[in-house]
């Protein structure tokens, strides 16, 4: 991977080098000390891949996000050294198409070799995404068993890059108390998805929470899943965590979730797979396609980045592709009391 660093502090430049020297195969292309110097040198020489920090003078990662993936659009992954404190930021350079958000590796404390690992595992399936690779498995389709019965709908979305800031605007569309129930799938890790659900409840006005083991979605309630286990939906209508399947590159998957959907929910449901890149969701998406309930994929126009919509175009997953402002009307037309 050709990989660039825009950091303003010399002591988490080093440390990412250190990090990044531990695989042969990434190779550090460039450094910028701010922003405005990161979309210049993109321009020139894009690289595979950069790790963004996010306060820096003159231009701060959020806008620089912005910038370059309008402009010269590659992977973008967040560095920080205080995720609490830059939660909204996080969330905010992620709505601009940031793919991911890692801590600054410790410099000289403890196991170095350990402390990059997070890192290097996020680069890692970057590299798949951007190669449209995956870990080799095969999956399996299983014949749809549905037991349980549920009386009200369900909305089933998955979100990658991108994705806070469209979960964002398609929430403010819906209304208190909408009638069917809500289950996210964004790709987050764990340590953000309980700062991301108050940043959403937050910012849309509509009860968003992270859901809980065991429990069943609930008519106007929002669940996002909330660890990196996948999360599922059980044949008794419950949600539940789950490791497998280890494969998947992305944890929480959208693809587990949308495909458990079709395999369980008696009721009416919608699949609506918004902007992000690869190709998660895209199968699931289809799958819920193929059992009869209505599948919405956002267009490339709204999209920050247009890779899990676009693959789910490509396999005739989406009943229908909408701007992402007219999803929220069309899932009230579905599910009005």
């Amino acid at each position: 991977m050709k990989v660039a660093i825009v950091n303003d502090m010399p002591m988490a430049v080093e440390a990412l080098r250190r990090a990044l020297a531990f695989e042969p195969a990434h190779q550090v292309v460039w450094v910028a000390s701010n922003g405005a110097e990161a979309v210049r040198k993109c321009a020139e020489h894009t690289p595979d891949l950069i790790l963004m920090d996010l306060i820096m003078p003159v231009m701060d990662g959020i806008e620089a996000t912005r910038r370059i993936m309008a402009e010269s659009p590659c992977a973008i992954v967040i560095v920080t050294v205080d995720r609490k404190q830059n939660v909204h930021r996080v969330f905010e350079a992620m709505g601009h198409g940031a793919l991911d958000v890692v801590d600054t590796p410790a410099l000289g404390a403890g196991d170095a070799r350990e402390a990059a690992a997070p890192l290097l595992r996020k680069i890692l399936n970057i590299s798949w995404l951007i190669g449209q690779q995956r870990p080799s498995a095969s999956k399996t389709v299983a014949t749809p068993l549905r037991e349980a019965s549920q009386r009200s709908g369900l909305v089933a979305i998955g979100s990658s890059a991108g994705g806070p800031a469209a979960l964002e605007v398609l929430l403010k569309g819906l209304p208190r108390g909408f009638a069917a129930s809500i289950v996210l799938v964004q790709h987050v890790d764990q340590v953000f998805a309980a700062g991301m659900a108050e940043w959403l409840a937050s910012a849309s006005g509509m009860p968003v929470r992270l859901a809980r083991e065991g429990e069943p979605p609930q008519p106007g309630q929002v669940l996002l899943a909330g660890t990196n286990h996948h999360i599922r939906l059980l044949q008794n209508g419950q949600l539940a965590y789950t490791a497998e399947p280890v494969n998947e590159i992305y944890r929480p998957s959208i693809d587990v979730f949308f495909e458990s959907v079709a395999r369980y929910w008696t009721g009416e449901a919608v699949g609506v797979l918004l902007t992000g890149m690869g190709r998660d969701g895209a199968q699931g998406l289809k799958l819920m396609r193929q059992q009869g309930f209505l599948t919405i994929a956002q267009d490339q126009q709204s999209s920050a980045v247009y890779g899990m919509p676009k693959a789910a175009a490509a396999i005739d997953a989406a009943v229908e592709i909408r701007p992402l402002e007219r999803i929220a009307g069309r899932l009230m037309e579905l599910f009005a009391k």
